[in-house]
Order: C-alpha cells, then structure tokens, then sequence
C-alpha cells in the first residue's frame, strides 16, 4: 500500500464526477420496458395496495427480486411521487456511491492518480451509465458487491475485523437485492484467492465468523421468512427455483448465448475505455504475482466463467465483475501511451452515436429488422430527434480528435475529458432520443388513458410502463367490451369492433366496443 492521503479538493472530485454523471438529466427518457417498467410498476403497486411486503404487477404476484430496490424506491416515490426521478435515483445514488467507493479503494494501493482514473471509468463506461440510471436492482447490487468485495480484501490485507464484518453487512443487505449472487461472488472470489496464495485456513475463519452469520441472518432473514410466510411454496417456485435455478441451468425468457458471449460483452460495457482493458490484460501475467492484482483479476475471472457456464445471459451480469477492472485499468493507466489507439474505441462509439438517427432509418428502408411494430416505431426517428443531436456529436467527435492530437495532458487524462463529453451527451441528447424512439408513444397512450375511467388490459402487449403512467393496474388479457386496451398495431385485427383513441408508431390504444 502507498502511504496516499486524498486532499479534500481530490475526494470531491471523486464523489462530484459520478454525481453528475449519473443524476444529469435523470427523468429525460420514459422508463424503458420491460424492467423499469416492471420495477416502477411493482412499487407503485405497493402504495396502491398497502403491501410493503411483497412485490405485484399488474396484481399477479412478482418473485422476480427480493424487496430491497423496491423499499428505496418506494421511499422516493413517497417523497417526489411516481415519476421518473424517483423510481430511478435509488440507482444512480447507488451507482455514484459505488464509482467513489473504487477511487476511494484504489488511492492507498496504487495512487490517486489511479483512483481519479479508476473512478472515471466507473462513471462513464457504457454498462454502468446504463445501469446507474435505470430503475432495476443492479446498480444497487454492484455497489453492494463492490463494497463486499473491497471489504473482503482489507481484512486479508490487513486481518481487521471490522471489515470482515462490514463485508458481511454488505451481502446480506445484497441478498436482499437480488438473492443468493450476492453470496456467492464474494464468497467464490475470496475462497479463490485464498487457495491460490495457500490460505485457506484463514477463508474458512472469515466465513464461519459468528458476530458476521448473526448480522447476515438478522438483516436478510427476516423478509425471507416473511415472503415464505405469505406465499409458501409459490415463493419458492417463483423465486429460487425460476429466478435462481433456472436462470443458471436453462435459459429464462429467450436470454442465451454462447460460452463466449461475455468475452465480448466485456471490452463493449467498458467502452470507451477497451484499449485500456487490452492494455492492462497484456499485464496480466505479472499481475498474479502481486497479491493485490490477483485477487482483483480473480475476481474479474470467476464472474466471466461462471456467468459464462450459465444457461441465461444477459449483459448486466458481467458488470458483477467490472469493479475489479476499473481498479486494474486505473494502475495500468500509462501503460498505454499511444494516444490514437487509447482514443480510438471513443472516436468510433462518438461516431456511431453521431451516425445513430440514420443507421435506424437505414435499417428500416433496408428491410434489416423484420418486426413490424419496431418498425414502425422506428419510422418516427424524424419526430424524435433533437435539432441539435447531429451537431452536437459531430462536435463532440471534432473535439476528441483535437484533443487526443493538440492536448498536452496524459493519455489516460485525455480520455477522461473525451469519456466525460460524451457521457453529457448521453444524459442530454442519446438517451431522451431513443427513449421517445422507442418508448415515447407508450407513455403518451398512458396519458390519454388517464382521461377515460374504467379497466384497461394489455392485449397482445407487455408495456408495464403504461401502468406506471396510467397510474393504474393494466392486466394482460383479451378486452371485453367497454374495456380499454393498449396493444401493438400489428396484432391489431383488422375486424376488430374498436374505436382508435391512440395511435402513434407501433402502439395503439382502442376502447372495444
């Protein structure tokens, strides 16, 4: 460890960076379906039936996550009411917190050069902005994990107790998030580490502490035991053996891949930071000498097999182990000198997002997406976009290009203010533009239902966005007459007795006749 004391202007700056760039603009795009729809729903439903213990959407029973993300929104709502900003902020305060926990981590053992960069990446790669601004229970478990985890490793390092039990705080409160993971990441990782350096003995005295099962089983058990109480052996189906079992034995909700899919996913949720992954992953080899940088790349590498191994892919799960990255890519920070190729993957994801409103209008003319309804909700890319979205990128790409030529910072520093514009330019323009491309019209039907009483039903739809809006359950099945029903212009039929009250791209809104 280097004998490293942050002054105070540094751990604003480590706290202020991801601040901005997780609450800017936070209520700008609807909530995306079909998981901040169904987060945001489900706690609204808590208000709207009194129940604070158990989860519901669209009054079925919800056992896809424990109850924690739901309590912390929940609080929110109370206090700014059911609206974007509130569903989402226990997210992005969890995602700033965890962004200022790395730099706060990597500054004693590797520097604060380091931790400022380490705590860059955190705040502006592509996975954690789009987790940390989204209303589902990842960003809150990340930082759980995370502080697990750093906690974890300052009781190897240095034999305290009180991180070993802070650490166990951590996963039981993670438990609560999102279920057994939060035990078995840190679990496996330290276990990992611990017999790969032949200290085994002191995993097994880490893990079988009494004070640290008391506080796990005093947090976590006694929702468990409640959701048990209430649901009995629904629960258990729904929740353990669906949404655990299944999700690793088989794949859930057409989610697979191939046993290669996160070697991939990795370098693109670090963009535009991947030269600096490629970098640090030529360094490996003497890394795992050093017991600081094994455990981290341990840790990195138990969550790519493991995840890999799983029948049920999705991309959120590789971030469980990009903390550790962040930390590596932050010590291997001028291990890349050449500004051209540390600045490329910013230049070409400036480039996308710049060309991004005509590759989707392409993509229409050119027949190469053949679902009908996003189809037609791509066909409103004119109405949705902001004048000032191409220029602005343009811009933005302009000035990466001069700054990675004509700036005299460092490599790494040079990226930092290219990965910083461009994470406005997400919060400001990218986000809001595709979130009206393809959730705008849903959120609109809502608010024309709002002004005709009576049921409503999704029909041939799963939008749980639009009783969020609507403010009122919106269960799925065929209309009745007099019924309300939200539903999607190509399973529409044509002789259906409706009247249209909505329609904008693919959605429609009809009262039955």
């Amino acid at each position: 460890m280097q004998p490293v004391t942050l002054d105070a202007r540094t751990r604003f700056l480590l706290f202020a960076l991801p601040l901005l760039a997780f609450l800017l603009n936070l209520g700008g795009a609807p909530l995306f379906d079909v998981d901040e729809g169904a987060f945001s729903e489900a706690t609204r439903e808590m208000f709207e039936r009194g129940d604070f213990l158990s989860t519901w959407l669209n009054g079925e029973p919800r056992f896809d996550k424990p109850i924690l993300i739901y309590w912390l929104q929940a609080i929110f709502v109370f206090i700014l009411g059911p609206n974007e900003w509130a569903f989402r902020l226990p997210s992005a305060l969890a995602a700033t917190f965890w962004a200022y926990a790395v730099g706060r981590f990597a500054a004693p053992r590797f520097g604060r050069d380091a931790a400022i960069m380490a705590t860059a990446i955190a705040a502006t790669c592509i996975g954690t902005h789009i987790i940390g601004r989204a209303s589902t229970a990842d960003s809150l478990l990340n930082m759980l994990l995370a502080l697990a985890l750093m906690d974890g490793w300052r009781h190897l390092e240095g034999g305290g107790r009180a991180p070993l039990l802070r650490s166990y705080l951590w996963i039981a409160l993670g438990v609560l998030t999102k279920g057994p993971i939060a035990l078995l990441v840190p679990g496996a990782t330290t276990l990992l580490y611990c017999l790969s350096v032949g200290r085994w003995r002191d995993w097994l005295r880490s893990v079988f502490d009494p004070l640290g099962w008391l506080i796990l089983i005093g947090v976590a058990a006694p929702w468990y035991i409640a959701a048990l109480v209430i649901h009995g052996q629904d629960f258990i189906d729904g929740f353990f053996l669906r949404h655990n079992v299944q999700r690793f034995s088989g794949t859930l909700e057409g989610h697979s891949g191939s046993l290669f899919y996160y070697v991939l996913i990795v370098p693109a949720l670090l963009l535009p930071w991947t030269s600096f992954l490629i970098a640090a992953l030529t360094k490996l080899r003497s890394d795992v000498r050093e017991p600081m940088r094994r455990f981290l790349w341990i840790w990195a590498g138990f969550v790519v097999v493991f995840f890999s191994l799983s029948g049920t892919k999705l991309p959120h799960y590789a971030l469980y182990g990009c903390t550790p990255l962040f930390v590596l890519l932050g010590a291997h920070r001028n291990s890349l000198r050449n500004p051209f190729l540390a600045a490329l993957p910013a230049v070409l994801l400036l480039g996308v997002l710049a060309a991004l409103p005509w590759l989707l209008q392409h993509s229409l003319e050119a027949g190469w997406v053949r679902d009908r309804f996003y189809n037609m909700q791509v066909a409103r890319v004119g109405e949705a976009l902001h004048p000032a979205y191409v220029p602005a990128l343009i811009c933005a790409l302009v000035l990466a290009i001069g700054v990675m030529l004509r700036h005299r910072a460092q490599v790494w520093q040079r990226v930092v203010l290219i990965a910083g514009a461009q994470t406005v330019l997400l919060c400001l323009l990218v986000t809001p533009f595709v979130g009206d491309v393809l959730q705008g019209p849903t959120k609109r039907a809502a608010l024309v239902a709002r002004s005709h009483p009576g049921p409503a039903v999704q029909w041939n739809f799963h939008a749980p966005s639009f009783s969020v809006y609507r403010q009122q359950q919106t269960p799925a099945r065929p209309p009745q007459s007099g019924d309300l029903a939200l539903t999607r212009a190509d399973r529409l039929p044509a002789d259906a007795p409706v009247d249209v009250l909505f329609a904008e791209g693919g959605v429609r809104l009809v009262k039955v006749r």
